[in-house]
């Protein structure tokens, strides 16, 4: 059995400011490096046969960082990327409330698939292994969804640098 180490990358620029991220690479800030490194620290006895991050600065970063004490390379997935907000993207969050959804959005079926084709990718590259992978907020939503068989608003959503445990 696989086991998945799920986290969200550490606290960024554009999350302090609510800021809707999206695909964009994003910064993480003194915050954001402090609990990537609280992470790497609590984390760094314990076995990792793995470490995988979203293709996007943000996730690379964290995963860098909690990749140090294990001596192991940061291999990296776009399946892992947030959802593509389209022209959401670089919006305040608090002003999108009741806003009628751009089509540009990336569909929640799409997102979804993509949780579904991370997860079979884990399962098929890492057999047996223990795996931490740093994510976004939605995505890993969408990867719990699909894992629990769930719908994105029964899974809690994830705080920065936070991790939890799917049993592939």
């Amino acid at each position: 059995m696989t086991t998945l180490y799920l986290v969200r990358h550490g606290e960024t620029v554009d999350n302090a400011r609510q800021i809707m991220q999206g695909q964009t690479q994003g910064e993480l800030n003194e915050n954001g490096i402090l609990q990537a490194t609280q992470l790497s620290e609590t984390w760094k006895d314990r076995q990792l046969d793995a470490i995988i991050a979203s293709d996007l600065k943000r996730s690379v970063d964290t995963a860098r960082i909690i990749a140090e004490p294990h001596g192991l390379e940061v291999q990296t997935t776009p399946l892992l990327r947030e959802r593509d907000w389209g022209s959401f993207t670089g919006r305040f969050i608090p002003e999108l409330k009741g806003e009628v959804w751009p089509d540009d959005i990336e569909t929640l079926e799409n997102l979804l698939s993509r949780a579904g084709e991370f997860i079979a990718y884990v399962r098929a590259t890492f057999p047996g292994k223990k795996v931490l992978a740093v994510g976004h907020g939605i995505m890993n939503k969408a990867i719990q969804a699909v894992y629990y068989k769930k719908s994105m608003s029964d899974i809690q959503r994830m705080s920065n640098a936070e991790v939890r445990t799917l049993e592939l």
